[in-house]
């Protein structure tokens, strides 16, 4: 477990200060405050409320999720306050999730609310209270290191690679991440779902939260619906025959498989026999209300070997030399090879290897090694110019018979 600095008395033993703990109700906050307990630090317990909107929806779990924080606390032994950023939240995070998905891209609201409420209210909050320092459930870890006359920060990936979170940090500053503990970035999932078990934490088999911490279970169209006023519009493919219609360009993202409502439309290709091979969304042409849809895992649409990013945010403070790195496009992505290049707006990643849907409004995240060095937005990739790639719209829609037979089916929304 990264320690923190602390303060050190006359024979250099470290003193254990105060620690405030984002518990969440899930396992990974609440073993978090049992480690740090056992080490001997004053733990306060945070529960924070992050959205109000409906406390009363089927979907939302806030008031289930304080419960399990409270009997959390109560094993641990430690105090819990509730503490309401729902306004901070709305503000900072909920406004850009929605002028993004207005602009036709697709953004990760969890990167943002680490950077803004995670690590900035809860921090400030913290602070306030005399933390010294706080911390979260997040597989990462922080490493500090002790340069020529400075102290300076790292963060690095959770040790259990399926679970690592530095992506979703990487816009963490060296203020925040001085004040940051990470108690079970050194651990495996399996181990900390054992030692919950084995102290008796009454959430030690609860099932990790999923979604976007807002939406939470619900789908996604349907929520969006409430926010954004969609204008529905025709579905082609890159011959410019009409598939269908989509119900508004802000509900797809590029790679998107489910909810298209085409599976059965083979491609209009002479001897092609790929009729049940699945089709993809390729580019919303905002200007033309238009979705672009291709079918085929690995058409070339799909595929781009060079991203550019703004919006940069960098954990050392400035960028790191033009050279060669590693980079992740989207969460739980291997590491991708690739030429890092600043420019004006940020930065370019031209990748060994094409990268699959590189999506407008996620994260593109560099690595060095373990070390996460920062990021920004991806801004455009290099795929196949759409005017190119795709004919105009055809006059004449699918006809029916080439539609599957059978029971419909509608699959749920992807994110």
């Amino acid at each position: 477990m990264n320690q923190p600095s602390g303060e050190r008395g006359e024979r250099g033993k470290l003193v254990k200060g105060r620690v405030v703990v984002g518990l969440s109700g899930g396992v990974d906050s609440a073993v978090s405050a049992w480690l740090l307990k056992r080490q001997g630090h004053e733990v306060i317990g945070i529960f924070m409320k992050n959205w109000d909107d409906d406390d009363d929806s089927a979907y939302c779990s806030s008031n289930v999720d304080f419960v399990d924080a409270a009997a959390v606390a109560d094993v641990v032994g430690i105090e819990l306050e509730h503490v309401n950023f729902a306004a901070e939240y709305r503000d900072r995070v909920f406004a850009e999730f929605l002028r993004e998905h207005r602009a036709g891209r697709t953004p990760n609201p969890d990167v943002l609310c680490n950077a803004e409420i995670k690590f900035k209210a809860f921090l400030d909050h913290a602070l306030r209270l005399g933390a010294e320092h706080i911390a979260t459930g997040h597989y990462a870890r922080v490493r500090r290191v002790q340069d020529v006359g400075a102290v300076r920060f790292q963060l690095l990936k959770g040790l259990d690679p399926a679970k690592d979170q530095s992506y979703f940090l990487h816009r963490l500053t060296q203020a925040q991440l001085s004040r940051t503990l990470f108690p079970v970035g050194e651990l495996h999932k399996t181990e900390v779902r054992r030692i919950a078990l084995e102290i008796g934490l009454p959430n030690a088999r609860k099932k990790d939260s999923t979604g976007i911490c807002f939406i939470g279970e619900r789908p996604f169209r349907e929520f969006l619906q409430q926010y954004l006023d969609p204008t529905p519009g025709p579905m082609l493919d890159e011959h410019g025959r009409k598939l269908g219609r989509h119900v508004g360009l802000s509900f797809y993202t590029l790679g998107q498989r489910q909810g298209l409502g085409i599976g059965g439309v083979k491609r209009d290709v002479p001897g092609d026999n790929s009729e049940h091979a699945p089709w993809f969304v390729a580019h919303k042409d905002i200007a033309h209300n238009t979705l672009r849809v291709v079918q085929g895992h690995e058409h070339p649409a799909l595929l781009s070997h060079t991203l550019h990013a703004d919006g940069c945010s960098w954990v050392a403070g400035a960028p790191p030399a033009p050279g060669r790195l590693a980079a992740k496009a989207r969460y739980r992505q291997a590491d991708a090879a690739c030429t890092f290049t600043p420019d004006a707006e940020g930065f370019a990643l031209t990748f060994d290897a094409a990268q699959w849907a590189v999506t407008p409004g996620q994260s593109a995240v560099l690595y060095d090694g373990e070390v996460c060095l920062g990021g920004g937005v991806i801004a455009r990739a290099d795929t196949p110019d759409p005017a190119v790639m795709f004919t105009a719209a055809a006059p004449a829609a699918v006809p029916r018979t080439a539609r599957r037979r059978g029971p419909s089916r509608r699959p749920g929304p992807s994110r």
